[in-house]
């Protein structure tokens, strides 16, 4: 074979290498953006049905502003949260402000009774479940794609071309705190 084949198959070699590194970056960094909107629908449906969920507590509790407006301002929070590390914080508040509107129904057996209250409750605990996983499918996604962006060769490839290292979703530790401790209900 004459020298100059040699270095084109080389050259042909590399470049293929490098695309093929690089495809793999694209199809990794699509898959946390994908993971990310099914999160993003999961924390949407939660902040969707919380609403109806306060209204019909309101109507047992009527004395229990300060846990209502705990709960609004919380998930007020985490719609306006656009990262996922601020979503996270945000999520973490609105599941310790949602304990404690769950703790009220513990005080209102009336209010346990209530099969709107039951519906809502068990809705919450569906999307909670969605929820889970698809932030599991997040995380894993990400630290598959941050993995391959930083191994070698890829964080050659991922330098030329500027793959952007991305966050996991994790409620931080304000946040493990704030889910850790129960809520308190006073009378």
């Amino acid at each position: 074979m004459s020298p100059i084949l040699i270095v084109l198959a080389i050259a042909v070699a590399i470049v293929g290498f490098i695309i093929l590194i690089y495809n793999g970056l694209v199809m990794k960094r699509q898959r946390v953006n994908q993971a990310f909107a099914d999160v993003d629908v999961q924390l949407k449906q939660r902040q969707n049905l919380i609403p109806n969920l306060v209204e019909t507590v309101k109507g047992y509790a009527k004395h229990e502003q300060d846990t209502f407006q705990q709960v609004i301002a919380a998930r007020a929070a985490a719609q306006s949260a656009s990262t996922p590390a601020e979503m996270s914080q945000a999520e973490g508040m609105l599941t310790g402000a949602l304990g404690k509107l769950f703790a009220l129904a513990e005080a209102y057996p009336d209010l346990k009774a209530n099969q709107n209250f039951i519906q809502l409750q068990n809705e919450l605990s569906t999307i909670e479940d969605k929820l889970a996983a698809a932030r599991r499918f997040y995380n894993s996604a990400v630290q598959d794609y941050n993995t391959s962006r930083e191994q070698f060769p890829g964080s050659v490839i991922a330098g030329m071309f500027s793959f952007e290292p991305r966050d996991f979703f994790d409620v931080g530790v304000e946040g493990r705190e704030a889910l850790s401790t129960p809520p308190e209900v006073k009378f």
